[in-house]
């Protein structure tokens, strides 16, 4: 058996309708006497610790998603989801549940999750009943009737199909979303999404998408995989969030497919992108190389302020990866000389990376600076570099002053100094402060109070 072929990540649905990831191990499938049947067994790959032992039901819905995914429900409100690394392995433990089912393994789901009250309660309207079974030709079929419709000007049509796909949307069926969402279909999904009938006129949604939303790579992006996948993800958002409408009470969960679909295409691009070093090392090199261009170094700095928060939806072990991944290829050096610069726009992007850096760790952050003064001069030591930029802060509002005043009481709160691990480190730190950093803090206190001196002895000598 190979290892990578059938390495899953294990995910269960919360009460906020979120994936939880629960840990990474192997996953088999084999006969457990306990169970008395085939099941999906999942041991730690950290400690080989069972982390799931599901029994194959002859009568529970399997779901196939995005080639590498498998989701089903066990109980009412307790779904489950398998992230298998590489395809063969998905297709693999897919033909045994299938196999075990007494099913076609070229189908992606099962069988239709309905229970017998249910199709009994509407055994008299089989039209309905076979909606959730729609032939893959359905939706290219019908947005070939979009495009007749929009050529000519059928309003009538267009609202029509604008209530089709919507109905569609929320049958709530990954088979379908992988149709719906290809390259060859999204945009005709936009199109019929754009004539709501409650409108005069009709959104210009495409025009959006493909005029005003321009996709920059701010190093060229060579997995093409990749590339499409960041797109696909993008516009699924966009119709997530703007187009369709604020659900219902009684429709909020009628889109979690959909919802799942974007989180795990997330954690795919981030997985993606960790694995490309020599992409992310040549965004570093860029970034702090004096050459580069003003422009050039604001859009890369963006690009690492929306990975960093983009980052924000992951699950906390995927996010512990993602910012040791930047930490091990020098995020920290890099903004310690992006944060000194003039342009406004990269101090303040660079302001909320070192932000989401101190969240994420603040003993890292810590640990890095400690290091500094062996290296370089007190004045561009980065906690330095902080203290100048609250202090010299050119908003009137003092709004960057004000998020870096609560980094820096962060990083200096000996409240989250005690962990166990590291029992020297509140006070190495704080020795280091005082002694690098504490004179830089009160200048401004010090040249208020020699300033006031001054002017009471200028008083005193013309009395």
């Amino acid at each position: 058996m190979s290892d990578t072929r059938r390495r899953v990540k294990v995910y269960t649905l919360n009460e906020d309708r979120q994936w939880d990831d629960r840990g990474t191990g192997h996953v088999s499938s084999t006969f457990v006497e306990r169970l008395k049947g085939i099941s999906l067994l999942v041991r730690a790959e950290s400690d080989g610790s069972l982390l799931l032992e599901s029994k194959i039901s002859p009568n529970t819905a399997y779901q196939k998603q995005q080639d590498t995914l498998i989701v089903w429900s066990e109980a009412e409100n307790y779904d489950l989801a398998l992230s298998f690394q590489e395809k063969a392995g998905c297709d693999e433990i897919w033909e045994k549940i299938c196999q075990v089912q007494g099913k076609d393994p070229a189908l992606e789901i099962t069988q239709d999750p309905i229970d017998e009250s249910e199709e009994e309660r509407f055994e008299e309207m089989p039209e309905t009943s076979h909606l959730v079974e729609l032939p893959p030709c359905y939706m290219k079929k019908l947005l070939q009737l979009f495009q007749v419709c929009e050529d000519l000007d059928n309003r009538e049509g267009l609202h029509h199909l604008y209530e089709i796909v919507r109905g569609v949307l929320f049958l709530n069926k990954a088979a379908l979303f992988e149709v719906m969402f290809s390259d060859d279909c999204i945009m005709d999904v936009v199109g019929c999404l754009e004539f709501d009938p409650s409108l005069v006129q009709p959104k210009k949604h495409r025009e959006f998408l493909t005029k005003t939303a321009k996709f920059k790579e701010v190093i060229p992006i060579t997995d093409s995989e990749l590339r499409q996948k960041i797109h696909q993800t993008y516009r699924v958002q966009y119709i997530q969030d703007i187009i369709l409408p604020t659900p219902s009470v009684f429709e909020e969960n009628f889109l979690s497919t959909l919802t799942s679909f974007i989180f795990f295409n997330k954690v795919e691009i981030v997985s993606m992108l960790q694995e490309d070093e020599k992409f992310l090392t040549e965004v570093f090199a860029q970034l702090t190389d004096e050459a580069t261009e003003d422009s050039k170094r604001r859009e890369l700095v963006n690009f690492f302020k929306e990975f960093c928060a983009f980052s924000q939806t992951l699950q906390p072990q995927n996010r512990d990866a993602f910012f040791k991944t930047l930490a091990n290829l020098g995020i920290l050096p890099a903004l310690e000389i992006v944060m000194g610069m003039d342009d406004l726009q990269v101090r303040a992007a660079a302001t909320d990376i070192f932000s989401y850096l101190v969240e994420f760790s603040p003993s890292m952050v810590r640990e890095f600076v400690m290091q500094e003064p062996q290296q370089t001069d007190d004045d561009v030591l980065l906690i330095n570099v902080v203290i100048k930029q609250m202090i010299c802060d050119s908003d009137p509002e003092l709004g960057g002053a004000v998020q870096l005043m609560g980094l820096l009481r962060t990083l200096i709160d000996p409240e989250n100094m005690l962990a166990p691990t590291n029992k020297t480190e509140k006070t190495e730190f704080l020795s280091f402060f005082y002694k690098y950093c504490m004179q830089v803090l009160t200048v401004p206190l010090l040249a208020s109070t020699v300033d006031e001196k001054n002017c009471k002895g200028e008083q005193g000598g013309t009395l």
